[in-house]
């Protein structure tokens, strides 16, 4: 059904002959360690960086040619690069930009393609004939429905059912490509019809490029544990890249986007009101909590960050 699985490269392709001219662009190290160096993806997935513009000093130079001459000058990169992560400024991010090779399954794809703040030029199956190159998952992302979210996955399956299901899979997805190969070859049918068999299934890449701020956009809400498995890998991948390309500008990320905690109006108010709840038991504090908020899903999701930071008791 598929082409047999090979070791992708160290390096896509050779940056020697580039060795020893001068160059007045902003480098980085990390950036330059990642061009053309594939990381794996799923079972027929990548993402590599091809090209990048600018390093945590060039938000820097961006950001103090905001403030203008007469504005006091942070000296300090780290300083000042998490002083505009914590207060939101985020247009200097916006002059660091990252262009990726990425290699999805179409269903990754057009979740991933929700986030419109990229360039992205993706393969065409009108152009060019469709690869026999299929997701089949690992048993272990196999699961059940989740019943409190209709987006999400819960429980685990039976390997019975696994087995059923991977076997499936794997002969549906021969059938789809035998079926296209004769819409080809057999019926001369053009590209752009003959692929309508396929399933979101198969892989499709892109280059895609974006600024460094919707880049940490994206990567704080597709390296959520509640984000799709599948997507997340990817987000993972590229966190890798951009965690070596640009420092100092990530370490902030992290600290006050990636691993923090928001509180709404609501909540603070209800922890004003209830100081002396805490720490309390789960079944104590559940009625409460509802009450004041009178409204399931977010107390619920309340609860979640009470119990995050220790104040209930799970």
């Amino acid at each position: 059904m598929s082409k047999k699985d090979q070791e992708l490269p160290d390096r896509l392709f050779d940056t020697e002959d580039m060795h020893g001219y001068t160059t007045f662009r902003a480098l980085s190290p990390g950036a330059e360690k990642w061009i053309g160096r594939p990381i794996k993806c799923l079972d027929h997935g990548f993402v590599y960086l091809v090209d990048y513009m600018g390093n945590d000093e060039s938000v820097v130079q961006a950001a103090r040619t905001s403030y203008g001459q007469g504005t006091k000058k942070v000296s300090n990169t780290e300083v000042l690069i998490r002083h505009l992560r914590r207060h939101f400024h985020n247009t200097p991010f916006e002059m660091v930009e990252f262009k990726f090779h990425c290699k999805m399954p179409i269903f990754v794809a057009r979740q991933w393609i929700r986030h419109r703040t990229a360039s992205v030029n993706e393969y065409s199956g009108r152009y060019s004939e469709m690869e026999d190159e299929f997701y089949v998952p690992e048993p272990g992302v196999l699961k059940k429905q989740s019943q409190s979210n209709r987006q999400g996955r819960d429980e685990d399956l039976e390997q019975g059912q696994k087995f059923d299901i991977l076997q499936g899979l794997r002969d549906c997805y021969q059938n789809q490509y035998d079926f296209y190969q004769r819409l080809l070859n057999n019926h001369e049918l053009a590209r752009e019809l003959a692929r309508l068999p396929l399933s979101v299934g198969n892989y499709t890449q892109w280059y895609w490029k974006i600024d460094l701020h919707n880049l940490m956009h994206f990567l704080h809400l597709r390296l959520d544990e509640h984000a799709q498995y599948e997507i997340r890998v990817f987000a993972q991948a590229m966190a890798r890249i951009v965690r070596e390309a640009v420092p100092i500008c990530f370490q902030a990320f992290e600290d006050y986007q990636l691993n923090s905690l928001t509180l709404t109006g609501l909540e603070l108010g209800f922890l004003r009101l209830h100081a002396d709840l805490f720490p309390a038991k789960k079944e104590r504090a559940h009625q409460i909590i509802l009450d004041h908020f009178g409204n399931k899903r977010e107390a619920g999701e309340f609860i979640e960050k009470l119990v995050s930071l220790g104040m209930i008791l799970d």
